[in-house]
């Protein structure tokens, strides 16, 4: 084996964190490099996820075997933000649900912006498709649907009809209803539930996350919500594979995950004549780290 999993997916430097990144050529679709810092005392996954940008699974599958609530001074923690760009078009904002991370390209431009985001718990599910946004909003109220009033009410949290503005709307201070008009990317009061899977459907963001993209889509920009568990991308002439555990409405047997990984990287380097690492392969699916890892490459 070439590397080992560990090597072949971490920086063993501290950089700044940057939300923002250079937006590669076409045929390149790995971008940013995985991070290391030390923890202070008193930190947790939540502390550190919001610092830099990252939802709280992220985190969790980045660093297995940590105790996030109880981390150690001076303790290493990984910071996942090297990604696989997901296989869609490059405009407009781009979700792909299992990594809950939301990618925004700005017209007439060479970045894309990265959000960590939570999504719908099972049951509620956030959808797929191609949808676009239809309204903003600055200090929005909510009317929560029926069928959640009915919920908090079974659950003895009544609910008022109209929720007002203010630092305990649901929302947050921003909202941006979609096309499908159940749904909107909004911030929240709750932030330690973005990176996971809490949402009555919705897709939240953190605070200053929420206000950021706010200030840059318009009314019109398309939202193309996809559900990719396993990404493959190519940096320079290696192919990288990077794997998120799968919707829990959508899981298989570890078995199958493995097999259409191995089928994938094969097909994608068939014509280059690469070798591939399919131990590698399988401990990325078997570890769902979240992290791109070199899997195939010129000897």
């Amino acid at each position: 084996m070439k590397k080992t999993l560990l090597a072949a997916t971490v920086l063993l430097a501290a950089t700044a964190f940057a939300e923002k990144y250079d937006l590669p050529p076409s045929d390149i679709n790995v971008i940013g490099q995985v991070q290391q810092i030390s923890a202070k005392q008193g930190e947790t996954f939540y502390d550190i996820g919001r610092e830099y940008g990252i939802g709280y699974d992220a985190m969790e599958h980045a660093n297995q075997g940590v105790d996030g609530l109880y981390l150690r001074e001076g303790e290493q923690v990984l910071l996942p933000t090297r990604f696989i760009l997901p296989d869609a078009p490059r405009e407009g904002i781009v979700i792909n649900l299992p990594e809950m991370r939301l990618y925004y390209y700005p017209p007439n431009s060479n970045v894309v912006h990265v959000f960590a985001i939570g999504i719908g718990r099972e049951g509620w599910g956030t959808p797929k498709g191609i949808l676009s946004i239809k309204e903003k909003r600055a200090n929005p109220t909510w009317t929560p649907p029926a069928s959640i009033r009915a919920e908090h009410a079974a659950n003895g949290d009544p609910l008022p009809a109209v929720v007002p503005a203010g630092p305990d709307n649901p929302l947050g201070l921003f909202a941006m209803r979609l096309s499908n008009p159940s749904y909107l990317l909004h911030g929240t009061n709750k932030p330690e539930g973005v990176g996971m899977r809490v949402s009555h459907g919705c897709i939240r963001l953190y605070p200053e996350g929420i206000e950021e993209l706010f200030g840059m889509v318009g009314v019109g920009t398309q939202v193309n919500i996809v559900n990719q568990p396993m990404k493959v991308g190519w940096f320079g002439d290696s192919m990288y594979l990077e794997f998120h555990a799968p919707l829990g409405e959508d899981a298989r047997t570890l078995e199958q995950n493995i097999a259409e990984a191995r089928e994938t990287v094969h097909k994608s380097v068939a014509s280059r004549g690469l070798r591939v690492e399919n131990d590698l392969i399988d401990a990325v699916v078997r570890e769902e780290s979240g992290m791109p890892v070199e899997v195939a490459y010129y000897q």
